[in-house]
């Protein structure tokens, strides 16, 4: 199921009355669980690919560097994204399912917290990342690795509930 947000009334959180970006404030809101989950994949070049699914790249293990860095990106999204707010993750975690034929791997990551407001942004931090890393560890054997379709799949929590794109 996926829910729509083409509601004409739905303004930009991060916005004040008078349009000049501000952090929003969840001093007012209950902690509740939240989940959120994001994806994306990484496509080369088979013979990127045969190198990375050989862990012979050059520069280590690419796949178990590239799930610290996602981990470590979700527990520094505040410092990356400025109006993020600094939230006590629960777990982060990232999970690689490669695809032989398509030569690219699928990233996916998942944070949750019992806090007052998402962790949607720490989970795409995190898949961004870990699939950047992966570039990094396999440029030497292909410059034309694209990243692709980095988006949320899956929240949870808060006033908002739950929502899916599948």
């Amino acid at each position: 199921m996926m829910m729509s947000s083409s509601n004409n009334d739905v303004s930009l959180s991060h916005l004040d009355a008078s349009g000049q970006a501000n952090m929003v404030d969840v001093s007012g809101k209950a902690s509740t669980q939240r989940c959120a989950i994001a994806e994306g994949r990484v496509r080369m070049s088979p013979g990127a690919y045969r190198l990375l699914s050989a862990s012979a790249n050059a520069k280590g293990e690419v796949l178990n560097t590239a799930r610290i860095a996602g981990v470590m990106a979700a527990k520094r999204c505040a410092d990356l994204i400025p109006l993020c707010h600094t939230l006590p993750l629960s777990f982060a975690g990232i999970e690689f399912t490669p695809d032989d034929a398509s030569h690219s791997i699928t990233v996916r990551a998942t944070c949750r917290s019992d806090y007052k407001t998402g962790v949607e942004m720490e989970a795409m931090t995190a898949c961004s990342v870990a699939a950047l890393t992966i570039y990094d560890m396999c440029k030497a054997a292909d410059k034309g690795i694209v990243l692709e379709e980095i988006r949320l799949r899956y929240k949870s929590g808060g006033k908002s509930g739950e929502w899916r794109n599948d």
